[in-house]
């Protein structure tokens, strides 16, 4: 065993060789591959486009091989350069009425220019890099927006489901109704009704078999059955017509008023970008649920993803196509569906490039009235009476009656202007709408501030706060996310006045969470609702209380946080106060923190602890695995111990905690990957770099014999070392930091429960590395003959797992 710890000649080679790395052996060409889960993601999103595309196409006027284009171009050209790997790009229902009102203005040519030009705008866009600004916009607006969208859709298919032709106008179509229900069309309607019922049952059917049947999309089931159904019965229908290819109309030089074709290229580029964008934002949710692919994806590049969305629309509408954009339904489906990389979204569009030349005979079969009903069924979705609830609760519904309202009346772009100019109007009402209350309850002053404070409040705020009487108890609420200078100059004037004649002054948040707190001589002066932070804390300037605004320069607060940091901790310990200032942190836990995270607990209490990952890290104190993983409770099952070390099934190490929690992580909690996180620093590590043979075993020392094969892996010279990308490790602690986490990999494997899950395909494992002092996470990567630990999200692709 001691042949196995260097001498510290040894030592000093190894960090020679740390400096002075070999080069590794040249990398052989990499192949294209398509992963398995790819091809059948691609197959399932083609399945759901097609008939989409033609749907659309249909609802717009346009011809319907313009729907095909733009599948095929956004699966292509914005799947290859877009932002977001996994969203599926085509013709969006939201774009819907936007296209049916410019081809009846300019006809289908200046439409394929209008679309081109607002690629154009979108390429430039992203150069300016302003791709977040859209993130701005009001969700009620944007939730308007479809709406109105959506309905303006359900109105003008209602007209062809029974029978007839849409009008150009909301308000025409509704007009026409009365009249159109005298002239139904038996054969139409009964098409539309059996699409429809499909549409609704297929994904409701229970059992075993339902969930084979269900992996077929119900949109696809829908019409096929229509088609069936009508070619057999031999019924006389509208069918859909694709013209020969040689006569598709491509883009012309637009005509038309300059200020109209402004306005038309804007709102395209508008809606375009906003759904797009929006769209990468919630595909990056659905992603998060798949904590596999999570490092392999990486989050959205929403400038990239612009630039994506950009292009296509550029080669779409040059080629004749509808405008392009993101795809709610199709990128939902390309994640569900398994897919882990672009792939899948690029070779969605090579099948429809094939369907478009080899199904042309096929798709003429299909009856109008049953891809009607599909994209009426789409408008009907679009009014999601989820949003409705949510722009309820947040008291924006006002803001979203308006939209979509202006958009079905007046359209798409004077709707979003009108529900914009509505939306500045309620915030400038909150901000001006104050609420001031004063009550006195057994000798305390208690002053309530509802709303935001501003200058506009000062007067108000200042006459209540100058009745308290000299020398009394005062607790300020704040119950408000905003203060101006005025107000705070104000306030803090007041504080200083009352507390010098003998007062006491608590400022509190909403639901009573205290702002400052009375203080000691040794207390701090950091505000407990700053975030988190390691911080160097003065003792408090006045024994009364803390003064607004105490916080150091530059240190935000954020009401609502509320936690005791452990460097607070552990000077207020070396001045012997460490068991009285954790007993204050606990209590400002309750305070705070309890009652905004009591219902999550106490739903993991009913429910059980359910978390898709183990992660097993060092003890020491620096590294807070819930900060360096945005994680909560239920998320982590955790493993701490010094070293982070694994030890060998079957060794005798007097601990079987660490194998107990493995077991049991993988047998009985099913999760779904294991994580071995070192760090920089780490004194086990450096620990064994020092140890000295001989000696008594102290506990301690019999633990870190199971860091002995980092140890041998790191001096074999037949193994290549793990290293970090973009730089070579700072010395050999860190070197052996690294080539640790590589080993306990290793060991893991062994054990027989995760090598079983392994082969199953229901488990992976991770490695990461953390370095404390740059607050930089680094994930293990499949190397060419190397263990490389890559900065999380600098590689679009990052090969994972270990």
């Amino acid at each position: 065993m001691s042949a196995c710890v260097p001498t510290r000649a040894a030592d000093s080679t190894r960090q020679k060789r740390i400096h002075q790395p070999h080069s590794p052996p040249p990398t052989p060409p990499r192949r294209f591959r398509i992963a398995g889960a790819d091809l059948s993601a691609s197959i399932a999103v083609f399945l759901i486009a097609l008939p989409l595309s033609l749907g659309i196409a249909l609802a717009t006027g346009a011809p319907l091989q313009a729907g095909l284009v733009a599948a095929a171009v956004g699966g292509l050209v914005a799947g290859r350069l877009g932002g977001s790997p996994l969203q599926v790009s085509g013709p969006a229902a939201g774009l819907t009425v936007v296209t049916a009102d410019l081809i009846h203005l300019y006809g289908w040519r200046t439409t394929c220019a209008i679309t081109v030009l607002a690629g154009i705008t979108q390429l430039g866009l992203s150069y300016l890099r302003v791709a977040r600004t859209a993130l701005a916009v009001s969700p009620a607006i944007v939730h308007g927006m479809l709406a109105g969208i959506g309905v303006t859709i359900a109105v003008a298919q209602l007209h062809i489901v029974l029978g007839g032709t849409p009008q150009s106008a909301v308000l025409d179509n509704v007009r026409a109704l009365p009249d159109q229900l005298a002239n139904v069309d038996p054969a139409a309607v009964s098409m539309s009704a059996l699409t429809l019922l499909l549409l609704l049952a297929w994904p409701r059917i229970p059992g075993r078999v339902g969930r084979l049947l269900r992996k077929v999309p119900a949109a696809l089931v829908a019409v096929a059955g229509a088609t069936a159904t009508a070619s057999l019965a031999g019924l006389t229908l509208s069918k859909a017509e694709l013209p020969s290819w040689s006569s598709h109309a491509l883009a012309g030089l637009p005509e038309g008023p300059v200020l109209g074709l402004v306005a038309a290229v804007l709102t395209v580029t508008l809606v375009c970008s906003v759904q797009s964008l929006l769209g990468a934002v919630a595909v990056d949710k659905l992603v998060t649920g798949r904590p596999e692919l999570q490092a392999r994806v990486g989050r959205s590049d929403l400038d990239r993803e612009l630039l994506g969305q950009g292009a296509a629309n550029i080669v779409s509408g040059a080629l004749g196509g509808l405008p392009v954009a993101g795809v709610a339904v199709r990128s939902s489906a390309n994640v569900q569906a398994g897919a882990v990389s672009r792939n899948s979204t690029m070779l969605h569009g090579v099948f429809v490039v094939v369907a478009a030349l080899l199904m042309v005979p096929i798709l003429e079969l299909i009856p109008l009235a049953s891809l009607a009903a599909l994209v009426m069924a789409v408008g009907i979705q679009m009014v999601s009476l989820h949003h409705i609830r949510t722009v309820t609760r947040h008291r924006e519904v006002l803001v979203y009656a308006v939209t979509t309202l202006g958009v079905v009346v007046l359209g798409v772009l004077e709707g979003v202007v009108l529900g914009v100019s509505v939306a500045v109007g309620v915030a400038l009402h909150r901000l001006a709408r104050t609420r001031i209350t004063h009550e006195e309850r057994e000798g305390v002053h208690y002053v309530r501030v509802r709303g935001q404070l501003t200058f506009l409040a000062v007067p108000r705020l200042s006459r209540t706060l100058h009745q308290m009487p000299r020398g009394s108890s005062a607790v300020v609420e704040l119950d408000g996310s905003f203060m101006d200078h005025a107000a705070f100059e104000a306030l803090h004037d007041w504080q200083n006045a009352h507390s010098a004649q003998g007062g006491t002054v608590e400022l509190a948040g909403r639901a009573g969470a205290r702002i400052a707190e009375p203080a000691g001589s040794a207390h701090c002066r950091c505000r407990p609702w700053t975030p988190w932070r390691n911080h160097h804390c003065e003792p408090s300037a006045s024994p009364q209380s803390v003064p607004l605004g105490s916080s150091p320069p530059g240190e935000p607060g954020e009401p609502g946080e509320a936690t005791a940091s452990s460097g607070r901790l552990a000077r207020d310990g070396e001045r012997g106060e460490s068991g009285h200032q954790l007993a204050r942190g606990i209590s400002a836990f309750q305070r705070n923190t309890a009652p905004l995270v009591r219902g999550e607990l106490a739903r993991l209490a009913r429910e059980g602890q359910r978390p898709s990952q183990l992660f097993l890290t060092c003890a020491d104190s620096r590294l807070v695995t819930s900060m360096i993983t945005s994680s909560g409770p239920g998320d982590l099952f955790v493993v701490r111990n010094v070293g982070n070390l694994v030890p060998l099934p079957g060794e005798e190490s007097g601990d079987d905690s660490v194998a107990a929690a493995i077991e049991y992580a993988v047998d009985v909690l099913k999760v779904r990957s294991i994580t071995v996180c070192g760090h920089s620093g780490c004194g086990a590590m450096q620990a064994l770099m020092n140890a000295e043979p001989g000696g008594a075993m102290t506990p301690l020392k019999r633990w870190l014999r199971h860091g002995l094969p980092s140890l041998e892996r790191m001096a074999a010279k037949d193994r290549p070392w793990a290293r970090l990308a973009g730089r070579a490790p700072a010395d050999a602690v860190e070197q052996l930091c690294l080539t640790n986490v590589v080993q306990q990999l290793e060991h893991l494997r062994a054990y027989e429960s995760v090598a079983r899950a392994l082969r199953e395909g229901v488990l992976e494992l991770h490695g990461m590395y953390f370095h404390v002092g740059e607050a930089q996470a680094y994930l293990l990567a499949d190397g060419e003959g190397a263990e490389l630990f890559d900065h999380v999200g600098a590689a679009e692709d990052l090969r994972h797992p270990a």
